[in-house]
């Protein structure tokens, strides 16, 4: 529960993550780090979507995969199934940024997977993937296709509603710009009697890295710098004012807290999970 709002964690399934080829720094490092979490490469990773039911309306956060990464991910409208909700039930979808494993499962075979939602997605990242020369020049054309062929059919249909920092939002539901990981990366806050949640999207990859070692970056980070400075941000005002924390990328649930480790060099941040609640 944040505040009178319901959260639930949807996972999509798991992938293998090739982290030793996906950072941007020395593999021996990124081995090191990984073996002192007890973990190798390629490590098996989350992808997480949420439900955010407000009581007037169901709000999911990001849609999981689809088929476009493999058969062990489009798990995400069974595992809604699973919740209790039905995709005819969603509302709106907000988008926090336009990459194949957070919008693969709003379409499948020509179909709306989610009929009654809108999509809300930031104007800059929807312009960018949906523009014909983008993908005419783009050496990897994947995500062009995959943006085309899951966007496209709800704006066919008026359901795509691009948004930019001044558009109103759902009441309750704040975007917060966080561009680098893709020019309209997007975090969004929600708020609810005085108790945050923010769903951060790919501000963070690689938890056993990138906690520790902050400034590390991925090769899908479209401005290295600034994904790095962006996540800095959020990561220390989350810790400082204790903010609740969903990752699509961190291990199912992905919810949890950060708390900031000043070292002799520099500082690192620690991922506190929630505690695991069942709900009667």
């Amino acid at each position: 529960m944040v505040g009178e709002f319901e959260v639930t964690a949807i996972n999509d399934g798991t992938v293998d993550f090739p982290v030793d080829q996906m950072l941007n720094q020395p593999e021996h490092k990124t081995h090191a780090v990984l073996a002192h979490s007890f973990l190798e490469a390629p490590v098996e990773t989350s992808i997480n979507a949420f439900v955010i039911n407000t009581g007037d309306k169901l709000i999911l956060i990001d849609a999981g995969a689809g088929v476009f990464m493999g058969p062990t991910l489009g798990k995400l409208v069974a595992n809604l199934q699973a919740s209790g909700y039905e995709p005819e039930q969603i509302d709106d979808i907000y988008i926090t940024h336009v990459h194949p494993d957070h919008i693969g499962g709003l379409v499948s075979e020509n179909t709306l997977v989610f009929p009654n939602a809108v999509i809300h997605v930031d104007k800059k990242d929807a312009d960018f993937w949906l523009n014909e020369d983008n993908l005419n020049n783009a050496p990897d054309k994947t995500p062009f296709l995959a943006a085309i062929a899951m966007l496209t059919p709800y704006q066919a249909a008026g359901k795509l509603a691009p948004f930019n920092q001044k558009t109103p939002l759902a009441p309750g539901i704040k975007a917060i710009s966080a561009s680098g990981h893709t020019v309209g990366h997007t975090v969004y806050e929600v708020e609810s009697q005085g108790q945050k949640l923010w769903l951060i999207g790919d501000l963070v990859h690689v938890a056993a890295v990138q906690l520790e070692h902050p400034k590390v970056t991925t090769v899908l980070d479209t401005d290295q710098k600034k994904a790095a400075a962006e996540r800095e941000k959020i990561f220390k005002q989350a810790a400082k004012e204790k903010v609740l924390v969903a990752a699509a990328h961190i291990q199912f649930p992905g919810l949890g807290h950060l708390r900031k480790k000043v070292r002799k060099k520099g500082h690192s941040y620690e991922w506190v999970p929630v505690n695991f609640t069942q709900l009667n």
